[in-house]
């Protein structure tokens, strides 16, 4: 925190001397900022083609967004932006404290959990849970949110529509090409919806040899799951009970594959594809992105897509 405050004071200290040089002239574009990929990969559809409009995402593509700390140079950004993204909760208790020292007002915000309602994390059957420790004051009966909101395409409609309407107001001059852009975005989203709809009529499980960020995703489409620890988790070192669990659940279901989140070592699905004789695929999160598929033009549709084609050869 005092780390926090100690930058928060120089931040202010750049801000007085780019006033006093004239440094607060009239900017010439729209300059939007994602904290995170989803949001970044949704602005960037809507305000496709439009002149003049600059999106930003802050966390660096390979980045561990859990792990991110912000910048002055970032914090210098947001203050001067016109819309800025964010997910909030604890991820981002940094972004609340950062945007309390603002004007009310100051700028544009979208917080990406207030969108949609919230579902509590779970912990299923042999899972490897996180203990977590309170202050007695603090105990509660409720579990904690999950904040991986985007990862069913029906909340990233919602998502998207929300950053349509900001930008209809930001911006009127654009208004109609935001509104084509989305209506188009949308129909692509909606496709991927329809297609997880369709996907897994038997009801059979999939199994996660990792962390299980997919939450939303799970339970919009029924998609029945095993996991090694809940999608939050700092844990990355399985019990021997989680992996004898796992192990037998494999075989049970007769699945063809276990997945393995992006950034993941691999550690646990190699030890049951070894064990089991199973192929293991990757289930992405879409949080952050690589360097390599960032350079090389990947989006939340892309990926999604590529979800289902391994989710389609693990249960079919």
């Amino acid at each position: 925190m005092k780390r926090f405050v100690a930058v928060l004071i120089v931040v202010c200290l750049l801000f007085s001397l780019a006033a006093c040089s004239g440094g607060n002239e009239e900017r010439s574009r729209l300059h939007i900022i994602s904290t995170i990929f989803p949001s970044y990969d949704f602005a960037r559809q809507i305000t496709k083609g439009i002149d003049g409009v600059e999106v930003t995402m802050l966390i660096p593509p390979g980045t561990e967004p859990h792990a991110y700390e912000p910048s002055v140079q970032d914090m210098a950004q947001i203050k001067e932006c016109d819309l800025f993204i964010y997910l909030g909760g604890e991820s981002d208790q940094w972004v609340e404290e950062l945007l309390a020292t603002f004007d009310k007002g100051e700028i544009n915000t979208i917080k990406m959990i207030d969108c949609v309602p919230l579902l509590e994390e779970e912990t299923v059957e042999g899972m490897q849970a996180e203990e977590h420790h309170h202050d007695d004051d603090e105990i509660s009966a409720h579990g904690e949110n999950d904040e991986h909101v985007w990862t069913s395409p029906a909340n990233a409609i919602t998502i998207a529509e929300k950053i349509e309407s900001q930008l209809l107001i930001i911006d009127e001059e654009n208004a109609d090409k935001y509104a084509e852009n989305f209506t188009s975005y949308k129909s692509e989203l909606s496709a991927l919806d329809q297609k997880l709809t369709d996907l897994n009529k038997i009801g059979k499980p999939i199994i996660v040899a990792d962390r299980f960020p997919f939450r939303y995703l799970s339970e919009k489409y029924d998609i029945n799951y095993y996991a090694a620890f809940p999608g939050c988790s700092t844990e990355s070192d399985p019990s021997a009970a989680t992996i004898a669990f796992l192990e037998t659940k494999i075989k049970e279901t007769g699945t063809k594959a276990v997945f393995y989140t992006e950034f993941s070592s691999q550690k646990v699905a190699d030890t049951l594809c070894e064990a089991t004789g199973v192929k293991k695929l990757m289930l992405h999160s879409c949080h952050n992105v690589s360097k390599s598929d960032f350079e090389n033009g990947a989006t939340y549709v892309s990926l999604m897509e590529q979800n289902i084609k391994n989710l389609n050869e693990a249960l079919n």
